[in-house]
């Protein structure tokens, strides 16, 4: 038999999809402040350790449509923070990576994150422990 509080407490997709829509309201004005979008800072993220071969690559590593990736890429290879090359094994194919702007826009943004971020985490008792299970429970 489920323990009373234990049926009492609400579901953990309810819980993160509250936890969610903060994270995101607290990360916009962020993204907006670095004139970037949400999804041109996965992309920059994505591309922080290093090269991606090829957009679609690239596209499954985030979790995103490559079709839609693309505008994403030109306006980010326009703006001078990625750099799409041929590859030298299969000129068909283009690697992607960062500019030295890319990284440093992607360091400023996510430390700006990271700073928001410890605030919410001053609520939870056991931060650590909480950040921890999220990275397990994500992987």
């Amino acid at each position: 038999m489920p323990d009373v509080a234990e049926t009492e407490r609400a579901d953990l997709g309810a819980m993160v999809m509250r936890l969610g829509r903060r994270l995101l309201a607290m990360e916009q004005p962020i993204l907006e402040r670095h004139g970037v979008t949400m999804w041109a800072y996965v992309v920059l993220t994505g591309l922080r350790d290093g090269p991606a071969r090829a957009q679609a690559t690239l596209a499954a590593a985030i979790g995103a449509d490559k079709t839609r990736l693309i505008p994403i890429l030109d306006d980010l290879q326009k703006r001078g923070l990625i750099e799409r090359d041929p590859d030298p094994a299969d000129r068909r194919v283009r690697l992607l990576g960062l500019t030295p702007e890319g990284r440093r826009l992607q360091g400023a943004i996510q430390a700006d994150i990271r700073a928001a971020e410890e605030l919410i985490l001053q609520e939870a008792s056991d931060r650590e422990a909480f950040v921890r299970a999220l990275g397990e429970l994500s992987r």
